[in-house]
């Protein structure tokens, strides 16, 4: 089956085309290269440089490939950002998605995995977050997701698109070979924030907030391999091509790790020491996100296999200690 990866280049994206190929799966990779990487994607994958925007060039593509289903990833993702620049959010995010909508319509693709964001549910009133829970993102990038979110219902009650959207909690890690991993320009994650810390990479890393009520005092985080984010997206393509209807799901291993956890883990696995700032609380930063994974779990029969945090961290260091200036030679 071949199935078209926007974004396929990026972060999440790249990991999931690995996982697709080894599950049968012919994946035809999409990206623009604003964020992504060529060698984030294997030399025997079709890489295909072109813009979501361009309507008449994705409809070429969808056609060309003879594609039966879509994973979509690219989008712009930094929180802070959309705030300041809320345009390029609604254009690239909300814009972009309508224009593959109307692309995968024209050409009779009916198959969608949409990567969504535990950001549409803002600040929660409860943890572990459910996915009946009140969708009330904080941030524009957040609203746009739920925007996608709410399009592809009516396309799918107007036109017959079947989707699957997967709310994603903190994605984290790298490939278990090393091979593939995280560079956001700028990177403003967590572990590779502390990484490029014990890395020398950076002076120090700074704690936002010390006097939430959390057991230690700052911030809960539910994170998740991206190996085990990537099993996910397959398995919805799976339910997708068997026939199955719509379906949203969050992504997260019910477990809470907060930031001073996370320093400890990266010290303990890297055996390095370095300089902890404590700073103020951003604006906009939940105490606590913490997802249930419980309906993917029983309906998709997933299961997270590698998301311990000493797992995530060890593969996140393998894959920095190995390539300190990311996918750059």
């Amino acid at each position: 089956m071949n199935v078209l990866v926007t974004g396929g280049a990026g972060y999440i994206g790249s990991h999931v085309v690995e996982e697709l190929t080894a599950n049968g799966y012919t994946p035809i990779v999409y990206d623009n290269f604003s964020t992504g990487h060529v060698d984030a994607v294997s030399d025997k994958v079709q890489l295909i440089e072109g813009d979501i925007h361009d309507f008449n060039f994705l409809k070429h593509v969808l056609g060309e490939y003879e594609i039966d289903g879509v994973l979509h990833f690219a989008a712009s993702s930094q929180v802070g950002e959309s705030m300041v620049n809320p345009g390029k959010y609604y254009y690239n995010n909300v814009a972009g998605t309508l224009g593959l909508l109307d692309a995968m319509r024209e050409t009779g693709v009916e198959q969608l995995v949409f990567s969504s964001t535990a950001a549409v549910y803002g600040e929660p009133e409860q943890v572990p977050i459910t996915e009946d829970m009140p969708l009330q993102p904080t941030n524009v990038y957040g609203r746009t997701k739920l925007m996608i979110e709410k399009m592809m219902a009516d396309y799918s009650h107007a036109y017959g698109l079947r989707y699957v959207a997967l709310r994603s909690f903190n994605a984290a890690g790298a490939a278990l070979l090393g091979n593939i991993g995280e560079d956001h320009r700028p990177e403003t994650h967590l572990i590779p924030l502390i990484i490029q810390t014990a890395l020398s990479q950076r002076e120090s890393v700074s704690i936002f907030g010390t006097d939430y009520p959390t057991p230690d005092g700052t911030c809960l985080r539910d994170y998740i391999h991206v190996k085990d984010l990537a099993s996910a997206h397959v398995l919805a393509m799976d339910h997708l091509r068997k026939g199955g209807g719509c379906r949203t799901y969050n992504l997260g291993t019910e477990n809470g790790f907060s930031v001073r956890e996370i320093i400890g883990a990266v010290k303990k696995v890297t055996g390095r020491n370095f300089t902890v700032k404590e700073e103020a609380r951003r604006a906009g930063d939940p105490a606590k996100l913490i997802a249930s994974s419980e309906k993917i779990k029983k309906e998709l029969h997933w299961e997270p296999r590698h998301s311990n945090i000493e797992e995530i961290v060890a593969t996140a260091w393998r894959w920095h200690e190995g390539h300190p200036k990311g996918y750059e030679k």
